[in-house]
Parts: C-alpha cells; sequence; structure tokens
C-alpha cells in the first residue's frame, strides 16, 4: 500500500508527534508499505521525506501555499491513503486533509493532542466554516480519553477509532531481578516529559511537596523546557532541593537506566492525551501514579499497573500509599514485569492503521460512487 503521512513537524525535530510519527513511518516500510511523508520542517534532505518549507517568523512549520503544493504532490505520487498527523493546531497538516479530500483521495486523520475548551471550540467553528465533516475522513485519536471530545464535535458521520501510539515494548523490558530498594532507602520517584506549562510541572512539585510532608521521598525528573526556571525558584523557595534533583534531558539509554532504579512514576498532567513516557515506566515494571481522566489509564489500571486519581488530592494520596506500602509497590512492579501492554506494541497499532486505512478507502469509493451517480442522475 502507498502511503503519504503529512504532518506539520518531523525530525529532525524532536518531540512526542515527531518521533511517533516516524517510528510508524520506518514499521510501516518493515511491513512491506511503500511510505513517503510531507512536512513544513526544514531539515537535511531524507529519501521519502517531502519538505515543503517557507520562511516563516519564528520558523513555524507551516506553507501559505501548502493546499496547492499538496495537491500537486498527491496527484504525482497518487497514494492509495493520506495519514494526517494532528496536535491541538496543525495548520499544515489540515491543508493536507484539505488537499486529499478535494482528490477524493482515502483520508485518516490522527488527533495527537487532547482537545481543550479552546480546542473544541475552534474545530467546532471550522467544522461549520470548512466543513470537514463531509471529507469522508476517518478519525483516530490515541487514547479514549483524547477520543470522547472528538467525537462529540465530529458528530455520528465521522468515525473516530482508538489507535494507541506505538512502543517497542522488547526494549524496555527489564532484565535481571526485580529493584528491592533497602527499607531505610527513601522511595524514588520518577518522572520524565518536557516541562511546559501545559503539561503543569509546578502543580507536580506541588504535588510532590505534599506527598514528601508524609513520606520519604527521592525525585528525579528529567526533561527540559520553558518551565524549568520556574520549578528551580519552586524548589528553591521551599527547601526540596535536597531531596528533589531536575538533571535535563536524558536519551532513551539514560531513561532506560533510571527507570531500572525507579520505585514509582509519576504522570499527573490532566490532559494528558496518551503518556508515552508513563508506558515506557509501566513496560519497565514501574509502578504508575497519574490522572484517571488522562489517556494513562487505557494502560494503567488502579490496582494494577498503578494507581489513579481524579484529583490533586486523590494523587497525593496515591503516591504517599505506595511509598509506604511496599508489598503493594512490589506486586504492582511484578505485574508490570511479567505482562506486556498488548494494544501499544506495533503489530496492534498497525494492525489498527490497516482496519482505518480499508475503512477509508471503502468510504472514499462510496463518495465517488455517489458523486458520479449524482452527475448520471443530472444529465
Amino acid at each position: 500500500m502507498r502511503i503519504l503521512h503529512i504532518s506539520d513537524c518531523y525530525l529532525p525535530r524532536l518531540g512526542g508527534i515527531e518521533v511517533q510519527v516516524a517510528d510508524l513511518v520506518a514499521m510501516q516500510t518493515r511491513a512491506g508499505h511503500e511510505v513517503e511523508v510531507a512536512t513544513a520542517t526544514p531539515g537535511e534532505a531524507i529519501a521519502g521525506v517531502h519538505r515543503i518549507v517557507a520562511r516563516m517568523p519564528f520558523d513555524l512549520p507551516v506553507h501559505p501555499f501548502g493546499v496547492g503544493h499538496l495537491l500537486r504532490l498527491m496527484a504525482e505520487r497518487r497514494p492509495d491513503v493520506v495519514h494526517v498527523h494532528a496536535g491541538a493546531v496543525s495548520p499544515f497538516a489540515w491543508m493536507g486533509a484539505r488537499a486529499a479530500a478535494r482528490l477524493g483521495l482515502p483520508l485518516v486523520v490522527t488527533v495527537h493532542s487532547m482537545w481543550d475548551p479552546v480546542t473544541r471550540a475552534v474545530y467546532r467553528a471550522l467544522r461549520e466554516g470548512y466543513g470537514w465533516r463531509s471529507w469522508g475522513l476517518v478519525g483516530t485519536a490515541v487514547s479514549e480519553a483524547a477520543a470522547r471530545p472528538i467525537r462529540r464535535i465530529a458528530g455520528r458521520g465521522v468515525p473516530v477509532r482508538v489507535v494507541s501510539n506505538g512502543l517497542d515494548i522488547s526494549g524496555w523490558r527489564p532484565s535481571g531481578d526485580p529493584r528491592r530498594a533497602p527499607a531505610d532507602e527513601p522511595v524514588h520517584v520518577v518522572a520524565v516529559g518536557r516541562l511546559a506549562p501545559r503539561k503543569q510541572p509546578v502543580r507536580l512539585l506541588r504535588m510532590l511537596r505534599a506527598a514528601g510532608g508524609r513520606a520519604r521521598l527521592r525525585v528525579t525528573i528529567v526533561g527540559d523546557g520553558p518551565a524549568r526556571a520556574s520549578m528551580e525558584r519552586y524548589l528553591g523557595r521551599h527547601g526540596m532541593t535536597g531531596w528533589v534533583s531536575m538533571p535535563g534531558r536524558y536519551d532513551r539509554e539514560r531513561i532506560r537506566a533510571l527507570l531500572g532504579e525507579a520505585d514509582v512514576f509519576v504522570a499527573p498532567a490532566p490532559r494528558e492525551s496518551f503518556g508515552l513516557a508513563a508506558l515506557e515506566a509501566r513496560s519497565a515494571g514501574v509502578p504508575v501514579v497519574a490522572r484517571s481522566q488522562s489517556g494513562v489509564a487505557d494502560f494503567v489500571r488502579p490496582g494494577k499497573e498503578g494507581l489513579l486519581g481524579r484529583s490533586f488530592g486523590e494523587l497525593v494520596a496515591a503516591l504517599v500509599r505506595l511509598a509506604r506500602d511496599r508489598e503493594l509497590r512490589e506486586r504492582i512492579a511484578l505485574h508490570n514485569r511479567d505482562t506486556e501492554p498488548v494494544s501499544c506494541t506495533w503489530p496492534a497499532v498497525l494492525e489498527g492503521f490497516d482496519a482505518c486505512y480499508d475503512l477509508a478507502r471503502s468510504r472514499a469509493a462510496g463518495r465517488a460512487g455517489r458523486r458520479r451517480q449524482g452527475r448520471r442522475s443530472t444529465t
């Protein structure tokens, strides 16, 4: 099958969408598909990657005439399916969706983010202004939590399926015996992610401070971003620098090593559409504490792979409980080591997208048939 992926951002930029799309391209290529990418991200030439780039302020990944360029690319390449990858705001990706709809090509749109109230209002307005519900697209979201608001806006005429992000689980499986920390040591809590305001990292520190007053903790927060300075000020102001460290960004190998030393992983962001870092921790055998309203709930069940909370207080209580209850912590860790989150493995993800592609092709064929029937009835 000839697949054209369209994404505002792509390698060499590194982020959740960029890495996930690149991994998906590699896995589909390995499965025998002919896969290409169109992106507005500048960078070195890569085989199969079409960079449609314009000079924009702040190097924004968008092209003012992207629809025309993408129409020409699709007419030339004639993909069997166009797979668009969108975040909260992805103008270039949606240009690709418009171009595919104009040409009557099978169209799948994956939304990688959680639609907040403002985003929902924007897409509701675009629904009326551009009529994207009539394009025959098949929608996918990375979790049930992310899919629910999309389904409410899209309505019954647009199928929205859940296809998880993919992870090479074998690369995160722990080796050797399970960690058993000495009883006199603090419980090692780890968090990994971009330190961006939308992730509410200072709220994470408030949670750790509240839990640290009720349990002995040692915390490592891996990542970097614009919220780092405010986090460092908070740590200094509340005397937390002695037990909370922020070593910066780690590569995958160092994260794997860190998870091997972790007792608990925390992912408390309320608008986490999926939670790839939490999935990596769960696959490495670490109990996870996360929001029950987030995408993490798709692969973390309370008392099985970790503990979930709906509120700030419930998250604090969950972390304190795991820190104090060594037996519970070790039981969850053993379960995570011995079981695999099947829906997040690459074979399951590829199978899910193949089904979406088949549905998109069927819908495109149906639309084409109705257009032909309409033209005959007018002559």
